[in-house]
């Protein structure tokens, strides 16, 4: 038997060529201008590139049907999409308003924890550019946080989705609603994940077999999606997110500039943003009050994905930052490590992108920053500035790489 024997023959080869056009393209797009030219920045668009090539038919073909959900982990330390950041897990499940769902778990202790049901995409935004692409790009219609969950005392819950309302744990859907958005967020080292798994009530048979058209129609779905995920970041996110900065000013949080939307409340967080940019031979001091709210911030690449998280400080929170005598918390972009505690490493990348969390409340601090000549650090930091020895840096290497394992049981 040979190629042209079957009678789908045609119909898939055309749609896996029109893939791997897609890709094609896509991979011309790590040579865009806002990735920089080194070798390292153009090796690492290709590997967010291939890191969601992996991913592609996962959320394309074998999670697809809503009528036999499963819950995708879509960011881990081995696959980044644009805006992700070091410290939350992201995970979806594909759903469908006519269905009813319950969700099982056992609620860990990570500080934040957000379930949202999605709703359509909009045709277009404000803007007139397309909403980003899948998984993102819909409008929150139903969400609940960890603290309104019913728990049992060993931890475990249910969760309804759809259908009749069934107790306190019970989020609402819509003919449009599409998807689940599942997000977590861990503060301290030692806070635990929440393992979940999705079930259509009223399953009654196993998921039928994909066909050639579900194959050939899901090869047209990762082809946009790795295609729209190379176009749209970071160009995207600079003129539809209301907490982007001007790319063209770099090195400064604009005062009073956040995404800050009731869409923004229904996903439990704020956020601002800044684009850095720093010579070998510079440090970039970030400072803003502490507060007792959950603040994140993380470093991202060229395409607003988060860097290395496992082994290396790209990010920070209240319980793992060291606030000043002053009351403020001060972190140091440099591309060496310089020996204080808050050191956000660069990864020797010249650029990229820094963001701002602040989770379920609308208040943020007034984020400020001072670039300086790496020589002259310490004389612009406090006298009290904590400080970190080598030793106790590959301690806290440890605990992030042992902290991380854990959250995506690795």
């Amino acid at each position: 038997m040979a190629f042209g024997d079957g009678p789908a023959d045609q119909a898939l080869d055309a749609a896996w060529e029109r893939f791997c056009d897609d890709l094609r393209q896509a991979g011309r797009l790590v040579f865009k201008d806002a990735n920089p030219p080194a070798p390292l920045r153009r090796a690492d668009g290709f590997r967010f590139l291939t890191q969601n090539i992996g991913q592609a038919f996962d959320l394309a073909l074998e999670t697809k049907d809503a009528a036999y959900p499963q819950i995708h982990a879509f960011c881990t330390p081995y696959c980044k999409l644009g805006g992700d950041v070091a410290d939350f897990t992201y995970r979806q499940a594909w759903i469908d308003g006519r269905h009813a769902y319950r969700i099982s778990g056992r609620r860990g202790s990570a500080r934040f924890f957000n379930v949202t049901v999605q709703g359509p995409k909009p045709a277009a935004l404000p803007s007139g550019d397309k909403p980003l692409h899948e998984p993102f790009g819909d409008t929150p219609e139903a969400n609940i946080f960890g603290h309104q969950l019913e728990v049992a005392a060993d931890g475990s819950f249910e969760l309804f989705i759809g259908g009749e309302r069934q107790g306190a744990n019970w989020l609402p859907t819509t003919p449009g609603s599409r998807k689940l958005f599942i997000r977590e967020g861990f503060d301290a080292w030692e806070e635990t994940p929440t393992p979940l798994t999705i079930e259509r009530i009223g399953m009654d048979s196993p998921r039928p077999l994909p066909t050639a058209e579900t194959v050939s129609e899901a090869m047209a779905w990762a082809g946009d999606f790795v295609s729209s995920m190379m176009t749209q970041w970071p160009e995207h996110s600079w003129r539809n997110s209301g907490g982007v900065v001007d790319p063209d000013q770099p090195n400064v949080f604009p005062a009073g500039k956040a995404a800050n939307t009731a869409e923004d409340a229904k996903r439990g967080r704020l956020a601002a943003h800044m684009i850095w940019k720093l010579e070998r031979d510079e440090a970039l001091i970030v400072s803003f009050e502490a507060t007792e709210g959950f603040w994140i911030m993380g470093m991202g690449g060229a395409f607003v994905n988060s860097m290395d998280f496992l082994y290396r400080p790209v990010s920070y929170t209240p319980a793992r930052a060291k606030v000043d005598a002053d009351g403020k918390v001060r972190l140091v972009l440099a591309h060496e490590d310089p020996g204080v505690w808050n050191w956000v490493d660069t990864q020797s990348f010249g650029s990229g992108n820094l963001t701002y969390r602040m989770l379920q409340s609308q208040t943020a601090p007034r984020l400020e920053t001072r670039l300086v000549k790496r020589a002259d650090l310490f004389e612009a930091l406090p006298s009290d500035t904590s400080t970190i020895t080598p030793e106790e840096r590959v301690a806290e290497m440890w605990r992030r790489y042992r902290s991380v394992k854990r959250r995506y049981a690795m």
